[in-house]
């Protein structure tokens, strides 16, 4: 597949694009495009267009290139960026929509959030766009699609890279302690160990976000009870969060708070600040459960960490006795973007040329492999494959594209609502507040908000 930057709208096109958002006007509310456009931004000093996304180097660096080469190519449609950081950002997207003042462009991670967006009208529906540009669709993995639709129709593009979620680790601080990385729970636990009596953290973990815990039980949910045992939490099934094989996953979690699994004081470290991160790259944690992105992360803070080959990683262990393939993997499959159906016609019509032509170019794609990424895009083997991450690179691709079941992380699958309670009696999981049942009882309670 050709990852080369798509060819122009044509006037064909672009009469398309103006149907669609007069239909999507006729079906929704007038409102704002979002935020006051910057100065400059466009051919008559003012951006057409918003879009928000997550600051942390390298890909806050790759979506300003973006967006500034599609605001120069296009400077009658041009784009306001703005960004945030991760936690920031959920609080701020939530206001601004139900206050119908949303960016034209709204980053998110599919799932339940998007489903609720598009119940309440928020968002387009770009499904009859996507079928009549399939261009656009079919340079993508098809299976991102999946947490970009809703009821059968597809509200959101998927863009930026897969990101599994990888158990990390500092080779260097194994070798000097003469251990292997972990292949089984055992393993896992025998390791907390060691490290505890060399003065190492066995885990770093920014457990002020919560969402950072929650890796852990995707987890452990997985490989005790496989992926049914989620599903059936998706699906709503009364006290599905009580399944045994849950309550199991749970009281595993805090056996490892217990033994002192983590750096003291995971509560108050926050992963926006990468201080994570550089736990891991500094040696001061031996290991790190942590998104595929942290791996650019690493390389552009880490200093030689990465390029001398320090870094290492593995699958998620093994939990003998468990029903999870050991190939199945959690995190996201993709970042995406939806439409704001409180835009202008003006705005619309620039977001879906920033859609069509804007994401997934061929300088896109080079920037993010070159920052250790895996872009969701067909056909790019060969470039991974010449690259000085192509191990890295390689093993994410194969872990994303061969796994038998990959769960979007439960805090994007879940409704806005149960996935704040969850977030919550994670934390109070982790800092042992609150017992398995509990944590349970707690989350049955939520079961089809």
């Amino acid at each position: 597949m050709d990852v080369s930057t798509p060819r122009r709208i044509g006037r064909r096109r672009t009469a398309a694009l103006a149907g669609l958002i007069t239909t999507a006007l006729a079906l929704t509310a007038c409102g704002t495009a979002g935020p006051a456009p910057a100065e400059g931004a466009g051919g008559d000093g003012a951006a057409v267009a918003s879009i928000w996304a997550l600051s942390g180097q390298p890909v806050e660096g790759i979506r300003q290139d973006s967006v500034d080469a599609f605001n120069e190519a296009h400077p009658d449609q041009a784009l306001e960026l703005t960004f945030f950081q991760n936690d920031a950002y959920k609080t701020k997207i939530r206001t601004a929509i139900g206050a119908r003042q949303a960016p034209t462009l709204i980053y998110g991670w599919g799932g339940g959030t998007l489903k609720s967006y598009v119940d309440a009208g928020q968002v387009e529906d770009l499904t009859d766009w996507l079928a009549e540009n399939p261009d656009v669709k079919d340079r993508l993995f098809p299976g991102a699609f999946g947490a970009a639709t809703v009821d059968g129709r597809i509200y959101a593009m998927p863009y930026e890279d897969v990101t599994p979620i990888v158990l990390f680790y500092n080779k260097r601080v194994f070798e000097e302690a003469g251990v292997e990385p972990p292949e089984t729970w055992d393993d896992l636990m025998a390791l907390v160990e060691v490290f505890n009596a060399e003065g190492i953290a066995p885990f770093s973990l920014g457990g002020q976000s919560r969402w950072t815990s929650m890796m852990w039980l995707e987890y452990l949910f997985d490989r005790v009870g496989g992926p049914e045992v989620f599903d059936a939490i998706f699906a709503g099934e009364p006290d599905a969060w009580s399944d045994p094989a849950a309550l199991q996953a749970l009281e595993m979690a805090q056996d490892l708070v217990r033994a002192d699994g983590f750096v003291k004081g995971f509560g108050s470290i926050a992963a926006d600040s990468n201080a994570d991160q550089a736990l891991l790259y500094t040696g001061k944690a031996a290991m790190m459960l942590h998104g595929g992105w942290t791996y650019g992360g690493m390389k552009a803070d880490g200093g030689d960490f990465v390029p001398s080959g320090d870094l290492g990683w593995v699958p998620f262990p093994v939990v003998e006795g468990g029903k999870g393939d050991p190939a199945n993997a959690v995190g996201n499959p993709a970042a995406y973007l939806s439409v704001s159906s409180a835009a202008s016609d003006e705005a619309k019509e620039a977001a879906l040329t920033y859609l069509a032509e804007g994401l997934s170019t061929e300088a896109e794609v080079d920037a993010l492999i070159g920052s250790g990424a895996v872009p969701v895009v067909n056909g790019i083997e060969d470039k991974l494959a010449s690259t000085p991450d192509a191990e890295y690179t390689t093993f994410v691709y194969d872990l994303a594209s061969n796994a038998p079941n990959f769960q979007q992380s439960w805090d994007q699958a879940l409704s806005p609502a149960a996935a704040e309670e969850l977030l919550n009696n994670i934390e109070q999981l982790f800092a042992l507040s609150i017992t398995p049942e509990e944590f349970a009882a707690n989350m049955n309670e939520t079961i089809g908000e």
